[in-house]
């Protein structure tokens, strides 16, 4: 009975050594988009509750929006350091939408309270990293 055993042993050993590895690299390359935003781009809706700033880029395409990956990041110091998106700040909640031909950068209240959003009072520097597939 232990020679049946450890021949079984053997033969499993045998094949699960013998399973092949492949290793995946993808050749897609990554875009990255600086653009910067003045605060009078930044659009109160008719609600009066979101401050959206529309940002066209060509690079979006239906292809991009159903099957890649978008990172958008907001810097307030010219671009010295990066916050990514979604995130809140001050009660405010900053979010974005892609789209084909570009994206939307929302900010909205992050609560209950009937309060309009801040709208930035300086120019921000966003950072959209398109990530490719191939």
């Amino acid at each position: 009975m232990k020679k049946l055993t450890i021949l079984m042993l053997c033969i499993a050993t045998l094949g699960l050594a013998s399973c092949k590895k492949d290793t995946i690299v993808q050749s897609a390359q990554n875009i990255v988009v600086v653009r910067d935003v003045t605060p009078n781009q930044w659009v109160l809706s008719t609600n009066g509750q979101t401050y959206s700033a529309d940002l066209a880029i060509s690079a979006i395409d239906a292809y991009h929006v159903d099957n890649e990956g978008t990172l958008v990041y907001i810097s307030y110091n010219n671009g010295a350091s990066y916050i990514q998106l979604p995130f809140v700040y001050n009660v405010d909640a900053y979010s974005y939408e892609v789209y084909p031909g570009g994206l939307s950068i929302d900010i909205q209240s992050s609560d209950l309270q009937n309060r309009a959003p801040i709208r930035p009072t300086s120019s921000v520097r966003i950072k959209v990293v398109l990530i490719a597939t191939d």
